[in-house]
């Protein structure tokens, strides 16, 4: 049997900047996006495909600020399903036309994904991650009292609302997905980190107000499928050490230990590079033979282990 990818596109492979963000704009990124996957698939590789929604959430929860009085609002749970549903169209339709132009057999199969978290985890004592729009300072306490949300200054653009952003523990569809992928498809799946959801004193699950983090979903599906290769997708070619400095090095290989390290340095930004790097490091702890980090462009070359920065769990420590 072929080898399994796993393979988390973040924000770039949907939105450029902030000057294209529209659907037409989403849809023209995601198709160049695809194009590179379906080259991956047509070298004989099997593939699930993971992705981000951070801005798109974004969006939902404007319109639905923008509307509440009229409507009633929208709960980030079903914010996130709304996302992976749309998204997941356009991944499945980009890809469909990719294969219909290659002749090739597979289809691709988007998965509303719900990924299980601790109800009792401390991420829910001190939620951390901003979403939605930025507020000024008495908005955002008087919607804080009136909603009983967590609120905070984002930088010099305003103040947000935070969420908990608790550690993955499951896929709830994992059984689902592993059978799609055995039969031959293409899934998209646990897109957004999935759907945060805990289970109650009866066992039953339920969404909870909170956001999971993309990369490490994508590791602990990864691992579960026990993926030969897990790859992230970013706005750089390389993990680099000293990111934006004059003496900016970058990375072609690392090892667990260098990469441990250097987060213990803080050398990748916590909002940015570090969560990915932790996601590898939980993923080839966990069993996981390879991983690489690198640019939409360079994925069929980073595949292949001729481009990105290409991590496992031992070699040779050249620094």
């Amino acid at each position: 049997m072929s080898d399994l990818v796993v393979l988390a596109i973040g924000g770039n492979s949907l939105i450029q900047d902030e000057a294209h963000r529209t659907v037409p704009d989403q849809w023209a990124l995601t198709r160049e996006t695809c194009h590179h996957i379906a080259q991956i698939i047509e070298a004989g590789h099997r593939v699930v495909v993971t992705h981000g929604n951070g801005p798109q959430v974004g969006f939902i929860l404007r319109r639905s600020e923008l509307a509440r009085h009229e409507l009633h609002e929208v709960p980030l749970d079903s914010c996130v399903a709304d996302t992976q549903g749309a998204i997941g169209y356009m991944i499945q339709q980009s890809l469909a036309n990719e294969f219909r132009r290659r002749v090739l057999r597979t289809e691709a199969v988007a998965v509303v994904t719900q990924v299980e978290v601790d109800p009792a985890s401390p991420a829910f004592a001190g939620p951390s991650k901003p979403i939605g729009s930025f507020m000024d300072e008495a908005t955002a306490r008087s919607r804080a009292a009136q909603h009983g949300w967590a609120i905070a200054e984002d930088g010099s653009r305003g103040w947000r609302r935070l969420v908990a952003s608790p550690s993955p523990r499951a896929i709830v569809e994992l059984e689902a997905i592993r059978s799609l992928v055995d039969s031959g498809y293409v899934v998209v799946a646990a897109g957004g980190g999935g759907i945060a959801v805990a289970r109650d004193r009866s066992g039953d699950l339920r969404g909870v107000e909170a956001v999971i983090d993309k990369d490490h979903a994508s590791s602990v599906l990864a691992t579960s499928l026990a993926a030969d290769l897990f790859v992230i997708s970013t706005p750089v070619r390389n993990v680099c050490l000293n990111f934006g400095r004059p003496d900016e090095r970058p990375l072609d290989r690392l090892s667990v230990a260098q990469a441990k390290r250097y987060l213990a340095d803080n050398q990748f930004g916590r909002g940015s590079m570090a969560p990915k790097i932790e996601a590898i490091v939980r993923y080839l702890e966990c069993g996981g033979k390879r991983a690489v980090v690198t640019c939409p462009s360079d994925l069929e070359q980073a595949v292949a282990g001729k481009a990105g920065t290409i991590i496992e769990k031992e070699f040779q420590d050249s620094g």
